[in-house]
């Protein structure tokens, strides 16, 4: 394919992008994350703690979590056995336990107890990789972010705008074909999306509002 039709073929991915957003942005007007958190302190952690696990999980522990330890010091100088207690019930406590401990520390000894808001320096913090710090960034300082989960990737594929399964190569295949004024709207939308309807075993086909942008071969036109 020539740089013409290279070019063609993208403006082409990117008005789908544009009319995907608009439609769900009619069925999910709210792009607030579903984690509970006050301050960016309190995002940062409860990002750290959602890896392989729910927002409902880590909304269950993130209460107590934050009353015990409500600013990085406190949680940098915590006995790391008691918050490993706290966050048992997220799963691989052990690890995440240790990673928002280190980036509470992290945060004290780098930049004042305060998130930065650089993509590298938030990558420098333990336990924040892309898709953390892009959750950070887009929330916290309305930069343009790139959001991949699992259902993002899914969504994505399913709407034929990449092939990619790395989330790192669905970031830089995605970037040029979503504008950087939607990107994070577009990121939320499409996770919420793939929680509420195209989901990854059944697909509710049937009643999505994209469902004549989707080229997905394996769509389930009814409820059965």
């Amino acid at each position: 394919m020539n740089d013409s039709a290279n070019g063609d073929y993208r403006n082409v991915l990117r008005e789908r992008v544009r009319e995907v957003h608009r439609r769900l942005q009619q069925h999910y007007p709210e792009t607030r994350t579903l984690l509970q958190f006050e301050n960016g302190y309190q995002l940062l952690t409860a990002v750290i703690l959602s890896a392989q696990t729910t927002d409902a999980s880590v909304n269950s522990v993130t209460p107590e979590l934050f009353r015990r330890y409500p600013d990085p010091l406190s949680l940098a100088e915590a006995n790391l056995a008691e918050v490993e207690r706290m966050v048992k019930r997220t799963g691989f406590f052990r690890s995440k336990a240790k990673n928002i401990t280190a980036t509470a520390r992290g945060l004290v000894e780098q930049f004042g107890g305060e998130v930065p808001e650089a993509m590298e320096e938030l990558l420098s913090l333990p336990g924040v990789g892309r898709k953390t710090a892009h959750v950070v960034r887009g929330t916290l300082f309305g930069k343009p972010s790139i959001i991949v989960d699992t259902h993002f990737g899914r969504v994505t594929r399913r709407l034929g705008l990449t092939v990619e399964s790395d989330p790192t190569k669905i970031e830089r295949a995605l970037e040029p074909i979503i504008p950087s004024e939607i990107q994070h709207g577009f990121s939320m939308r499409v996770n919420f999306h793939g929680r509420d309807c195209c989901s990854s075993r059944k697909p509710a086909c049937f009643r999505c509002p994209i469902e004549d942008l989707c080229p997905y071969d394996e769509k389930r036109m009814s409820e059965t």
